[in-house]
């Protein structure tokens, strides 16, 4: 065993030596193609699904940890009776008023999901009619339709509009784009501003926070309020559970589809090839971010749609990106 270094004669070896001219050129990291780390990340966190071992150990720690706040908080007022009734009456009414509200918010999270389970019948119902080309079951996916917005003031001219006209229609597929025109086409439009002003967001965070693990947070934060305010959009109204469910359903698709994986072809043919090997890495890592936002944006649309998407109106992921991101180009161009 020896203890000092080890040389290797290359010359009696009978191989050449290298030559260290020729080696290749440590890449710079400003160099390296964006990947969009930060989307990628906060996907993968917010699709990951936790075992059956792990949901039975928070279930069973929220049950232990209720039942001792239970049994404490019983213990307080009951002291508290004893030795001051009034103030001990008084905080027990506290106690109720805090049970009553819990109660009311309890019941608004299981009305957001069964809204949530409603558009998704809805979405089935007219996929069903659109497969077996059924006039009638179109007709009733319409009325339905046309039922579940009654009520919002932004859809009430496009239902005075289709007064009479599904009726008129003798093709499965007319009467749901008549439906899909006059009802959901404004709702679209409001839903792409929502999805752009957020692409913007997270290429602007993204590209001008340097702390790691900050841009992940701030994309998944971005991205959990434009799924809500998408829902919102299209009537979810979704409550904390059900945003929570709506968002994992939406990541789980990207992720198992590895939409989140590729970034550069999406902002190529929208910004051209040279001018994303000119931006700074930060930059350009904060644009792919961002178009990969306007994907997320997209596929929220269609699950928080009632209706699928025909062709005329499927909204287009690189034009909504070319929107999004124009006005930070122009104004770093400016800078």
């Amino acid at each position: 065993m020896t203890n000092g270094p080890v040389l290797i004669d290359l010359e009696n070896s009978g191989e050449p030596a290298p030559d260290v001219a020729q080696a290749a050129p440590v890449p710079d990291a400003a160099e390296l193609p964006a990947e969009g780390r930060a989307m990628a990340r906060a996907a993968r966190l917010a699709a990951a699904a936790p075992s059956r071992l792990a949901r039975w150990a928070w279930g069973l720690a929220g049950a232990v940890l209720g039942a001792v706040i239970s049994v404490a908080a019983w213990d307080f007022v009951t002291r508290l009776l004893e030795r001051a009734p009034v103030l001990g009456w008084a905080v027990s009414v506290l106690f109720a008023a805090l049970l009553a509200v819990l109660a009311v918010l309890a019941l608004r999270e299981l009305a957001a999901i069964g809204r949530l389970k409603r558009i998704d019948g809805l979405r089935r119902a007219a996929e069903t009619a659109l497969a077996g080309a059924d006039l009638q079951d179109a007709r009733a996916a319409a009325g339905r339709l046309i039922a579940f917005y009654a009520g919002r003031e932004d859809t009430r001219w496009g239902r005075a509009r289709l007064e009479g006209k599904v009726e008129e229609q003798f093709d499965a597929e007319a009467v749901l784009a008549l439906v899909e025109d006059e009802l959901l086409a404004p709702l679209d439009r409001a839903a792409s501003r929502e999805v752009e002003a957020a692409a913007r967001q997270v290429a602007a965070v993204t590209a001008l926070v340097p702390l790691a693990l900050a841009d992940v947070f701030a994309a998944l934060i971005f991205n959990l309020r434009m799924i809500r305010r998408v829902a919102e959009i299209y009537g979810g109204r979704s409550g904390v559970l059900g945003s929570w469910r709506l968002t994992r359903a939406v990541f789980t698709h990207l992720v198992a589809t590895g939409a989140v994986a590729v970034g550069d072809d999406l902002l190529e043919p929208v910004l051209g090839g040279s001018l994303l090997t000119k931006l700074s890495r930060r930059f350009g890592e904060g644009l792919v971010n961002g178009a990969l936002s306007a994907r997320v944006g997209v596929a929220a649309m269609e699950v928080c749609r009632p209706l699928p998407f025909s062709a005329r109106h499927r909204p287009s992921v690189r034009g909504m990106i070319g929107r999004a991101l124009t006005g930070l180009l122009s104004r770093r161009g400016g800078a």
